[in-house]
């Protein structure tokens, strides 16, 4: 099969306390991009999109076993503060502030996203767990391009994945700072640290 480049605008939305709440929207001045075949996108999703042509519009629910799992509440975690200061010593708050979304990586160089909880005199909490995590996700939108990918298309896709600021930031909050954490990281990890690398939100 061949890779597609695909464009789509949506509003992405999920059901709290039984209201349709909207979490994410990429309209069509700012649409999503992806190509399919990379993994850059939810399994489903793709699967959903793949099986539309050009101008289609869509409607349809991923369960939350197939979007971000579960919530996990030990990836809830606390941090020194200290761990989010700047060289200068000063706490960064430009970017460690309450419902913010930053990049960080394991150990081993994996990148993931944390929520940014409560912020006390010396903590920080974090949690790793995704910002849709435990949620059915509702999309509602239309298909504005599908075409077979270009080499130099999926280059530059593979190039922004593998540590560049690609696109689909829409929605995931600023602030990828540069930050160096302490104690468990990501899946158990020791040490984990700030990425200067947005990824994609889907």
């Amino acid at each position: 099969m061949e890779n597609k480049y695909i464009t789509v605008a949506y509003r992405l939305y999920a059901i709290t306390d039984g209201e349709k709440e909207l979490l994410e929207e990429a309209p069509a001045e700012h649409p999503f991009q992806f190509i399919s075949g990379l993994g850059y996108t939810l399994d489903r999703f793709e699967k959903e999109i793949l099986a539309l042509e050009k101008g289609d519009p869509f409607n349809f629910t991923i369960p939350c076993a197939e979007a971000y799992g579960e919530r996990d509440e030990d990836n809830v975690r606390q941090l020194p503060k200290s761990v989010f200061c700047k060289p200068n010593g000063e706490f960064d708050s430009d970017n460690i502030f309450e419902g913010n979304i930053i990049m960080m990586n394991d150990g081993e160089g994996h990148q993931f996203y944390a929520n940014v909880g409560e912020i006390t005199d010396d903590k920080v909490v974090i949690d790793l767990n995704h910002p849709h995590a435990g949620k059915d996700l509702i999309f509602e939108g239309t298909v504005i391009e599908m075409r077979d990918a270009t080499n130099k298309e999926m280059e530059q896709l593979i190039n922004a994945m593998s540590g560049g600021c690609g696109g689909g930031c829409e929605g995931c909050g600023g602030g990828c700072g540069d930050h160096e954490c302490g104690g468990e990281g990501h899946e158990g990890n020791d040490g984990c640290c700030g990425s200067g690398g947005c990824g994609h939100c889907h």
